[in-house]
């Protein structure tokens, strides 16, 4: 049996994403709690397209060009209840090469 190695990055790239310019479909609500009240930012880890990331001053960030919709955040950060997500308007967002 062959060990076959996945690379997320050409998994991720078989994808297309539409832009939604100027209306993003995810937003952190209050960035200060993710500063300030988060110790894991494990929105940071858990996204699979890494659309979140850690600020050297704490500050959490995100982009949503790539996004997989999978609402992996939302589940996560119910502690704090402070990602807005809803799915992109039609047209937008990911287009799934497959399926």
């Amino acid at each position: 049996m062959r060990k076959v190695i996945v690379n997320i990055e050409e998994k991720l790239y078989q994808n297309r994403y539409r832009v939604d310019v100027g209306r993003p479909h995810i937003h952190v609500k209050n960035a200060e709690v993710c500063a300030n009240n988060c110790a894991d930012k494990s929105c940071t880890y858990i996204c699979p397209a890494s659309c979140y990331r850690i600020e050297t001053n704490g500050a959490v960030t995100l982009i949503t060009d790539g996004c997989l919709e999978c609402g992996s955040c939302r589940i996560l950060c119910t502690d704090h209840s402070n990602v807005e997500w809803e799915y992109p308007r039609g047209g937008h967002g990911i287009q799934f090469k497959f399926g």
